[in-house]
């Protein structure tokens, strides 16, 4: 037992955000240590990994009929456990050094609503990756303390964590979710419309990391001081050549509008059902957006406009949630409340 506690203050304690479309580690001493996507590439004939995060999303949409690059999670949690819990060991192994016998303890953040299954999948790949201890924080709370909301106070705060898979909306107060809503539409859905948007409008398949570098450069959610273009390379969907096409900002716009308004409608959902005393301290404080979906340009534009609220964006919203699950972890007795059974 003694050796066993004395180890394991040794070890590296990790704050992990595994995200859909992106895994990132933190730790006290270094900060973040890791961000790579959530991809695995296999070889289904051999039944073996060949490669994972950032070499294997390149494989997307490029490999041969025995090689697949998967993503693991889907809407933000996990869809292959094998895969899952042979990703986080590969993450964990590329982030700790010495002996094994230095098992880390890790605090995950997960999305609301996660069933009693899925928790209990996130904690067994992650015991199984090496894991000594487990616990789990919801994406919206861990968003909320990593930009430095006043959680603990009788407060509303607002949060909209837009990831890869999830758009996580909650309102906080006294270190407590006063309402959630997860809404399995976000940064993924939005690649996927401007994929139908190029078959349908151009005639033109293009692939899914095309598609997310279109919506980086050039996507909008409201109408742009300056117009933005772009030249895009695809597939013709009747000849099966190659073709190229330029688009603007207006066209990812009109592409992206259903996922968007979906997002805009859960915000409203969310003040509609929330207690009149938290929405006049939302308006006071106004709305904070998170997740790499916040990075949409307008977006908070748009938002403030149909909702009638001030919305601010955090710093570094592609962070924002693995800092806050990594305060948690550097202060496990003054966060105790919010992990989650």
């Amino acid at each position: 037992m003694f050796l066993s506690k004395f180890f394991g203050c040794l070890g590296k304690h990790l704050a992990m955000d595994l995200g859909t479309a992106n895994s990132l580690i933190y730790t006290s001493k270094d900060g973040i240590i890791l961000n790579e996507p959530s991809v695995v590439a296999i070889d289904t004939r051999e039944r073996r990994i060949i490669a994972v995060g950032k070499e294997a999303k390149e494989f997307l949409g490029r490999t041969p009929e025995r090689i697949k690059a998967i993503r693991p999670l889907k809407d933000g949690v996990i869809a292959d456990f094998e895969v899952t819990k042979e990703m986080i060991a590969y993450f964990i192994r590329k982030v700790i050094s010495g002996m094994k016998i230095l098992k880390p303890r890790i605090v995950i953040c997960v999305p609301t609503g996660i069933t009693q299954v899925e928790k209990r999948a996130v904690i067994e790949s992650a015991q199984q990756a090496g894991a000594r201890e487990v616990k789990l924080v919801e994406e919206p709370m861990a968003a909320a303390i990593g930009a430095g909301l006043p959680i603990e106070q009788p407060i509303g705060n607002m949060v909209v964590d837009i990831g890869g898979g999830t758009t996580e909306v909650a309102v906080i107060s006294l270190s407590s979710v006063a309402y959630a809503e997860s809404v399995r539409v976000a940064g993924d859905e939005m690649n996927e419309a401007i994929q139908r948007y190029f078959q349908e409008e151009f005639q033109m398949l293009i692939g899914e990391n095309m598609a997310e570098k279109v919506k980086i450069k050039i996507g909008s959610a409201y109408p742009l001081a300056e117009q933005l273009t772009m030249e895009v390379s695809g597939k013709n969907v009747v000849q099966g050549t190659p073709t190229s096409v330029v688009v603007t900002d207006g066209h990812i716009r009109e592409a992206i509008h259903d996922p968007v308004q979906i997002i805009v409608k859960a915000v409203r959902i969310a003040l509609e059902r929330t207690p009149a005393e938290l929405v006049g301290d939302i308006a006071h404080n106004g709305l904070l957006l998170a997740g790499g979906g916040a990075l949409l340009k307008g977006l908070d534009k748009l938002i403030s406009q149909e909702i009638k609220l001030h919305v601010f964006i955090d710093d570094d919203p592609l962070t924002t949630v693995v800092r806050g699950t990594g305060r948690t972890m550097e202060n496990e007795k003054h966060f105790k409340s919010v992990f989650i059974n």
